[in-house]
């Protein structure tokens, strides 16, 4: 365990925006891991645990109380019924994991190829791209309960999975993730392609499979071609990623035009991309160091230097942008983090 008292938040997340942490407690193990949260909870300290940093905003003023840096590591593979199980540590970078899956021929994940961020924030987002979502796959997530003082495993059904939603995201920080176990298939060939532009780049029909490191290729194009793979030399990837995600709506209220995908009981789920786009925030509009990634409408990025306080105004003006011209509501995907 390494504390450090000379840490910012924008140093420690991939928007680059966030002031001084009080404490920086870089954890190895996953009782390393428990023992800080509790050190903290203990002490009464403020607690912010934190990953790769890739789905936060963190807030101008900094953290005065203890971040916990996630460094854990390591794969353990076993067999199950069907499948080979995966438990992961909770800081095992996601990228990582999915290189080694496709690697060792396990389908399930790559199409989650190039994902900035670590393992154990994957079930709270209920991480999904390209048509795969990681609640497809996890089989278990083992978790520190902070009000009961113990360590718990959370089976699919207790997760409460939804669209980038879960009973981890609904009750933040309550629940420390400290693995996250996947339920993956032997073989070279991957899940069925559900998601039209991954089929039209492998030149598949939609439902038919393809080699695992084909759909990893493909994958990988697809999202460097947005901005969307985490590179130091692309000032297009210091974003979240996408920062809106796609507004489930009635089907009434569809908007003309706008790319649409069936939601279940009547509901459509709509591109933000498109509406963002729509409103008048295309591709490389910008706000003095904040705007639009100029490879995708849907990421905003941060220049050097960038506050949350800009970054959040835009996406503020994204949004009702958006509500005026479409009567649509947007919602922010990164967790902006109160100081």
């Amino acid at each position: 365990m390494l504390v450090r008292r000379d840490a910012r938040l924008a140093d420690l997340t991939t928007l680059g925006v966030g002031g001084p942490i009080d404490r920086l407690v870089e954890v190895a193990t996953s009782d390393e891991l428990v023992d800080a949260v509790r050190d903290a909870d203990s002490a009464g300290r403020p607690l912010l645990v934190l990953g790769g940093g890739s789905n936060v905003v963190g807030p101008d003023e900094g953290w005065a109380g203890d971040v916990v840096g996630v460094r854990t590591r390591g794969l353990a593979y076993r067999s199950a019924a069907g499948t080979v199980e995966v438990e992961v540590q909770a800081g095992e970078p996601w990228e990582d994991l999915v290189a080694a899956a496709v690697a060792e021929g396990l389908a399930g994940v790559e199409a989650l190829s190039g994902i900035p961020g670590s393992t154990g924030a994957t079930p709270v987002q209920n991480v999904g791209a390209y048509g795969q979502e990681v609640a497809q796959t996890i089989a278990a997530v083992r978790v520190y309960d902070r009000a009961a003082g113990r360590q718990r495993v959370l089976r699919p059904a207790d997760c409460g999975f939804g669209y980038r939603d879960s009973l981890l995201k609904q009750h933040p920080g309550a629940l420390v993730v400290l693995t996250v176990t996947f339920g993956l298939v032997a073989g070279r060939r991957s899940r069925p392609v559900t998601y039209a532009e991954l089929a039209t780049k492998l030149g598949v029909d939609i439902g038919d499979s393809a080699p695992l490191d084909d759909v990893r290729a493909a994958v990988l194009e697809l999202r460097r071609g947005k901005g969307m793979v985490w590179d130091p030399a692309d000032p297009d990837s210091r974003s979240a990623g996408s920062f809106f995600t796609n507004p489930i709506v009635p089907h009434t209220a569809a908007v003309d035009g706008c790319p649409s995908w069936p939601a279940g009981r009547g509901r459509v789920k709509l591109s933000a991309a498109w509406l963002v786009q729509n409103a008048g925030y295309g591709r490389g509009t910008r706000e003095g160091r904040v705007g639009t990634s100029s490879k995708h409408s849907l990421a905003l990025t941060t220049e050097p230097g960038a506050t949350a306080s800009e970054l959040m105004a835009f996406a503020e003006k994204i949004v009702a942008g958006v509500q005026e011209k479409f009567g649509v509501t947007l919602v922010p995907e990164p967790t902006a983090v109160s100081a």
